[in-house]
């Protein structure tokens, strides 16, 4: 064997492709621990998203619930006379099957077909009718919706009209659902002082308290508990 020659042994050839497995395992370590924070990460930042616009929706129309036109008497002609009930209880929710049900007044035409119509002259007369009805000269026509939010199967949905509405969904994996209402000392009070699921007196409420927490199908976060409360414009009756 001739000395003068140089290279690398067996030994030091094993010893340099161990450390570039060690390199290489390492930075696959930093690579996954990467990925996986940026999924969970975008999981996170998803269910906050479609919690803001489900609890976002939901506040605007909590806040248009109890109006119904410029006068604070209205003769009910609806064909199945179930408006003057709306307009005593427009909020209620449903701890049982977990129904909230709102009814609301819609500005323009953005909700689509009313459950009533208010025609009105802001003046003397207001009467609410079944469903759009078109104002005569002298009066407008003010849309009023009940809605129906409701958890089931994961899964909260909203319906527009009467008891069993076509329910459409709003978010999926959602793990819980809940309502509570501020109420005030007594109907005069302005300010909310205490909160109940389940209010005796619908003139008391002041406003309303959303729960609504999601959770991550692929269990890569927590579940996240969003919380909200909205403030009633109209006093109940």
């Amino acid at each position: 064997m001739n000395r003068a020659q140089k290279g690398f042994g067996l030994i030091e050839l094993l010893i340099a492709l161990a450390l570039s497995l060690v390199v290489v395992l390492g930075v696959a370590q930093i690579f996954i621990a990467a990925k996986n924070t940026y999924v969970s990460q975008n999981n996170a930042s998803n269910m906050q998203e479609d919690a803001r616009f489900v609890l976002g929706k939901m506040i605007q129309e909590i806040r248009m619930v109890g109006m119904f036109g410029c006068l604070g008497i209205i003769t009910d002609s609806s064909s199945a006379s179930d408006f003057s009930a709306s307009q005593i209880t427009p909020i209620s929710w449903d701890s049982t099957n977990l129904k909230l049900t709102l009814v609301t007044g819609d500005v323009g035409v953005n909700g689509g077909a009313p459950t009533w119509t208010v025609i009105s002259d802001c003046r003397n007369s207001a009467t609410a009718y079944s469903q759009a009805k078109a104002p005569v000269a002298g009066q407008l026509a003010f849309p009023i919706r009940r809605l129906v939010y409701s958890l089931k199967n994961g899964q909260l949905t909203m319906g527009v009209h009467g008891g069993t509405p076509t329910q459409f969904v709003l978010v999926d994996n959602v793990s819980a659902f809940d309502v509570s209402f501020g109420l005030a000392s007594s109907a005069s009070e302005v300010a909310a002082s205490s909160y109940s699921s389940n209010p005796s007196d619908p003139a008391r409420i002041r406003s309303v308290r959303l729960t609504l927490t999601l959770t991550d199908p692929e269990k890569r976060v927590r579940d996240q508990t969003f919380n909200v409360v909205a403030a009633l414009r109209n006093r109940l009756q």
